[in-house]
């Protein structure tokens, strides 16, 4: 028998029992579609935990007050100990080093905020004109400490905070309170949205000098240190521990972390997350695959009477092997390509409903589904083909 005869005679038999095809198919579809649909969600949270992290900047090193171990905190404070400050001077020192493009203090806290009859908690950021470009931040309309000293009460408004309290649109040079300062709004960020967990366009920056008075305290929060090339990333990381070690009397008591490093972290943690729910997934297919073979066990039985006269006529076992085997291709090739469909439809449908998360299926998940899904058909049909292809003919006719 030619292998086109084997497909038309097969797919003629599929199609003939369309109720028993339908639920094979079924089976196979929703299998595909659940790897598709859960290996889309966990990519899709990699690259958005990716995407969230490049946004707050690139070839970044970050540097924070104590020494943070394998416990993940600073080893003196169960004796009361504090680690030691970073200051102004230590950023200066930093600031310092030939690697380095920028360098940016950094002080967080929260203050009122009050002006044109309004008033509401915001988030500060104390900084230096560095900020902008080391965040990737944008001013949609003024400057900040570009045309004043460090010591100058400016303050930069974030896109919602300005929309909110000017109305007008006229937010530049207006006075506003925050805490019990007085600022001139110097600034407004471009609008970017959320970013690490924060509202971006609801936050205020001021100059450090003024953050730190207005948080009574002369300790930095954080350095945000901007490479000029990330190969030069390990070489700035040691060559600022250097520096800090010598400018702190020997001690090593800051922690030091670079953005490579923590986006590498999360890219394994999330690829391994990707793998194991399509590694779950994939138990359907089993499934539809254990289904297939209990279906066609019954089919064999029910169709001694056609297998035997397929013998009778001069059929070889290997035809009879090759038909069944057909039968369960179609079966697995069609359930595969409609969960295909259905997952790439599933994926739609949470990018419209989530469309911060990137929730697109991978090439590789969708390959994998449909080889999968059909390796997992002909090989459940493996055991009926060689039960049908073992019938003697006689027997087979007269259907015992």
């Amino acid at each position: 028998m030619k292998l086109r005869d084997t497909l038309q005679f097969s797919f003629k038999t599929v199609t003939s029992y369309p109720i028993r095809s339908f639920l094979i198919i079924l089976a196979m579809a929703l299998g595909v579609t659940a790897v598709v649909v859960l290996t889309a969600l966990g990519d899709g949270a990699r690259r958005y935990v990716i995407h969230q992290f490049s946004s707050i900047g690139t070839n970044l090193i970050i540097v924070l007050p104590g020494r943070a171990e394998t416990a993940g905190s600073f080893p003196g404070a169960a004796m009361g100990q504090t680690p030691r400050d970073l200051t102004l001077e230590d950023a200066r020192w930093i600031g310092q080093l030939p690697q380095v493009r920028r360098y940016a203090p950094l002080n967080v806290g929260s203050a009122e905020l009050a002006g044109a009859s309004r008033l509401r908690e915001v988030t500060v950021l104390g900084g230096t004109a560095n900020i902008l470009p080391i965040r990737h931040m944008e001013l949609a309309q003024g400057s900040f400490l570009a045309h004043g000293s460090q010591h100058s009460a400016q303050i930069v408004l974030g896109a919602k905070l300005a929309e909110e309290f000017f109305p007008d649109g006229n937010a530049v040079g207006q006075r506003i309170r925050l805490a019990d300062r007085r600022f001139i709004v110097s600034g407004i960020l471009a609008s970017q949205g959320e970013t690490m967990g924060y509202n971006s366009d609801e936050i205020v920056i001021i100059p450090i000098n003024h953050a730190q008075a207005l948080f009574d305290t002369t300790s930095l929060f954080r350095i945000l240190i901007e490479v000029r090339n990330r190969t030069d990333i390990p070489s700035v990381k040691e060559a600022v521990r250097q520096a800090l070690i010598q400018r702190h009397d020997g001690e090593e008591d800051v922690t030091i972390i670079t953005q490579d490093a923590v986006l590498a972290t999360f890219d394994r943690i999330l690829r391994a997350l990707t793998l194991g729910v399509a590694g779950i997934a994939a138990i359907s297919l089993a499934v539809a695959g254990i289904l297939v073979m209990n279906v066609m066990l019954v089919a064999v039985s029910q169709r001694t009477s056609e297998i035997g006269l397929l013998k009778a006529l001069g059929a070889p076992a290997s035809d009879i092997r090759r038909l069944f085997l057909a039968e369960a291709a179609w079966l697995s090739l069609t359930g595969a390509i409609f969960g295909l469909i259905l997952g790439y439809l599933g994926s739609l449908l949470i990018r419209l409903a989530y469309p911060q998360l990137p929730a697109w299926p991978p090439v590789w998940a969708s390959l994998a589904g449909i080889m999968v899904a059909l390796t997992t058909g002909i090989i459940a049909g493996l055991l009926p083909a060689a039960r049908a292809a073992r019938l003697d003919p006689v027997k087979a006719l007269s259907g015992k």
